[in-house]
């Protein structure tokens, strides 16, 4: 591929339509070298790998406005972004990342003392797993991450928006899209990482957090009767919320305080663990707004499918993730969730590994008699040998996936004119779960992000809706949009008040979900290949962070998984021993820290890295 991330890759928008032509029209890919097979040794045999990408299903996308007029608009300047290193310039890379992502103690303090009212009232961070790190007043200034500097930093940008009034959307044609396309960071999968989540604790463990920037998820929605509305969630939200009344906001807060240390209080609960959350949600006296917003807004959980402690859980995990960097749980990369596989590509080329886009592999070369993968060979005919083999699912051929049943994810990304719930600020990132019509159906996960996310241009939204596929994208999803959305840009409203947000412009597709596998579903597999999976339905990122660990312990038993990296400010190099070491890849001594390295550090100090003389 020539992008990074795969299926959780991000586009501007003439990227996205370029990977949509890409998809619709599924052309072969013919080898660039067609003598490797004299490379392969009488007692090796080959596993061909797929040159198809069979992930991506139905891709239909709409314009709702004039698409000929656009014809000869080009794309303007991209903008301001950090920059993708390969594996060369590590030392200019290291410099260009300090310019981008200065250190956090230089920005912490003036962002806490300029806007204090927005931290009182909220949940200290606790303390951080590998670095022992808490974010305190106390030290904040000298070892505070990216994230913590983040959560701090929405505040400053969010204050200013809430003082202008909510404005009539303005018109927003095609053609403006186009020619602000670098403007848009479009997802192919859509998430949210909990503030508390797997993610987010290996973010900051392994100092990978310094490259990346989040924006707090600022409302939880909920769909009822016909129209959106924001569900309180936080103590503060709940006792100033004006929908519910005085009785309805101490029986959610009793039960919300249940929640959260439902375990010791089985004799509640243990009589409906055979029964449906929603079953068990009408034994505890909430009216059916309560239960909606319990059972769709914050458990998010299936109103038929889920059991009551499964429920239980998803209500606890909400409620702890509160607070931590906002009133809400859920934390937005800027620049789109494609930043994430980026920031670790940096973190991975400033320590000497390289990643190389359109190099695609034609095949596995496997022993015979061990039954081991001894290497690979590339599309230029060069035999590459490892020791370990990760493999994405999608490269896999047919012959290899025979006893394979795939699930399926349908999507629909809209750039649409205004918010689903319009308010004085214009800068709201937004999630909704809209129920689903009939009962057995899944419910819709709709995200909506604004301007300030970096994913999309001003005056815009983008939206993205997902669910589990019971049929096409299309057939699942256009029924959610038709209820959210205007779909006619001609028709004029006369009532502004019900006035829907326009979509300018659509995609829906279905992308193959391979989580949750066995390895021993797979035929033929070789003891030292490993296989890990696109990404899921589910709205964390939980999946993948067990499944990396899980992989990495496998080849690794006896190494740290992702362990803190020291700051390239405090690494000291032996000249002597760096020397003999360059090689063509790079023109610094930057890139020579290797996985086993012999790391000692003292406190605050410097950390000196050896290299392992056993290569």
């Amino acid at each position: 591929k020539n992008y990074y991330g795969g299926n959780w890759a991000s586009f501007s928008f003439s990227g996205l339509l370029s990977w949509i032509k890409e998809n619709q029209q599924k052309t072969d890919t013919n080898d660039e070298c067609e003598d490797w097979r004299k490379l392969i040794l009488e007692n090796e045999e080959v596993i061909c790998l797929s040159k198809k990408d069979k992930t991506i299903q139905h891709v239909e996308y709409f314009c709702f406005g004039d698409q000929d007029a656009a014809e000869d608009v080009e794309e303007a300047g991209a903008l301001p972004k950090l920059p993708v290193f390969g594996a060369s310039g590590a030392e200019g890379a290291a410099q260009e990342l300090e310019e981008e992502c200065p250190p956090m103690e230089t920005t912490l303090p003036e962002v806490e003392s300029q806007e204090p009212e927005k931290a009182t009232g909220t949940e200290p961070a606790s303390t951080m797993e590998g670095n022992d790190t808490e974010i305190t007043s106390e030290n904040e200034s000298s070892r505070s991450t990216g994230l913590g500097e983040s959560a701090l930093e929405l505040g400053k940008t969010e204050a200013a928006p809430s003082e202008i009034s909510a404005q009539e959307p303005k018109k927003v044609t095609y053609s403006q899209i186009v020619r602000e396309g670098r403007r848009f960071n479009i997802d192919l999968v859509s998430k949210l990482l909990y503030s508390r989540g797997l993610l987010i604790d290996l973010l900051i463990k392994s100092n990978v957090s310094r490259y990346a920037e989040f924006k707090n998820a600022t409302r939880i929605l909920a769909f009822r009767e016909g129209k959106v509305e924001q569900v309180p969630c936080s103590r503060a939200d709940v006792f100033n919320s004006r929908q519910l009344t005085m009785v309805e906001k101490r029986l959610l807060m009793k039960f919300l305080t249940f929640c959260l240390d439902y375990e010791q209080h089985p004799d509640e609960y243990q009589d409906y663990e055979n029964s449906t959350f929603a079953e068990f949600l009408g034994t505890r006296k909430l009216t059916p707004s309560l239960q909606h917003f319990i059972l769709h807004s914050i458990a998010m959980v299936s109103e038929t499918d889920c059991g009551t402690l499964e429920g239980l859980q998803a209500t606890k995990k909400f409620l702890q993730c509160l607070g931590r960097y906002g009133n809400t749980p859920f934390l937005f990369p800027l620049y789109g969730q494609g930043e994430i596989p980026q920031c670790f590509c940096r973190m991975c080329a400033v320590f000497g590994g390289i990643y190389c886009l359109r190099h695609s592999v034609q095949c596995l070369v496997v022993d015979k008699e061990s039954g081991r993968c001894k290497a690979v060979v590339d599309h230029f005919g060069q035999r590459i040998s490892a020791n370990y083999f990760i493999v994405e699912d999608s490269y896999l051929p047919e012959s290899v996936c025979t006893n394979v049943c795939y699930r399926q994810i349908s999507r629909a990304v809209l750039i649409t004119n205004q918010s689903v719930l319009n308010t004085d600020s214009e800068q709201q990132v937004s999630i909704l779960t809209v129920p689903p019509v009939d009962l057995g159906k899944p419910a819709v996960c709709v995200i909506e992000l604004c301007s300030s996310t970096m994913t999309c241009m001003k005056d815009t939204y983008l939206v993205h809706l997902t669910c589990p596929s019971t049929k096409t994208a299309r057939e699942d999803l256009e029924p959610v949009v038709q209820k959210l959305f205007d779909l006619d840009t001609e028709k004029e409203t006369e009532n502004e008040e019900l006035e829907k947000p326009r979509v300018l412009w659509a995609v829906y597709f279905n992308m193959r979900d391979s989580s949750g596998i066995h390895r021993n579903s797979y035929d033929g597999l070789p003891s030292n290949v490993y296989i890990c999976s696109g990404p899921d339905s589910a709205l964390g990122n939980d999946c993948a962070v067990k499944q990396a660990e899980t992989i990495f312990q496998e080849m690794f038993p006896a190494e740290e998984f992702c362990p803190p990296a020291p700051n390239p400010e405090d690494i000291i190099y032996d000249e002597d021993e760096i020397a003999p070491e360059e090689s063509e890849f790079s023109n610094s001594p930057e890139t020579k820290p290797e996985p086993s390295t012999e790391e000692s550090s003292s406190g605050g100090g410097d950390t000196v890295v050896k290299k392992d003389n056993e290569d």
